[in-house]
C-alpha cells in the first residue's frame, strides 16, 4: 500500500532535481515499454512535469508530460537522474 510519507519522499527527491537531465521509461502495456530523455521542468502538490527531448530532428519543439507521484510508486513510470544514475522508485 502507498503511504503518505512514501509520496512524499519521492516529492522531495524529484524537488531536488529540478532541472535535472533524467531518462524516463514507460510501460505502454504488455511487454512495450517507451524510454525518453528529458529534464525535470516543474514539481507540484500533486503531479511533476518532463520536458522531453524531441523525437525527430524535423522538429523543434519540446513536448511536455505530466505525471503523479503515485506513478512512480506503482512503477507505471520509472525515472533515472541521469547526473548520478539514481533511479527514483
Amino acid at each position: 500500500m502507498i503511504d503518505k510519507s512514501d509520496i512524499q519522499r519521492v516529492k522531495n527527491i524529484l524537488s531536488q532535481n529540478e532541472g535535472k537531465r533524467i531518462r524516463l521509461s514507460a510501460k505502454r502495456g504488455k511487454n512495450r515499454e517507451i524510454i525518453r530523455f528529458g529534464i525535470i521542468k516543474e514539481t507540484y502538490p500533486s503531479i511533476f512535469i518532463v520536458a522531453l527531448d524531441s523525437v525527430s530532428d524535423f522538429a523543434d519543439s519540446v513536448r511536455t508530460m505530466s505525471f503523479g507521484y503515485t506513478d512512480l510508486l506503482t512503477k507505471s513510470i520509472e525515472i533515472t537522474i541521469m547526473d548520478t544514475k539514481t533511479i527514483i522508485e
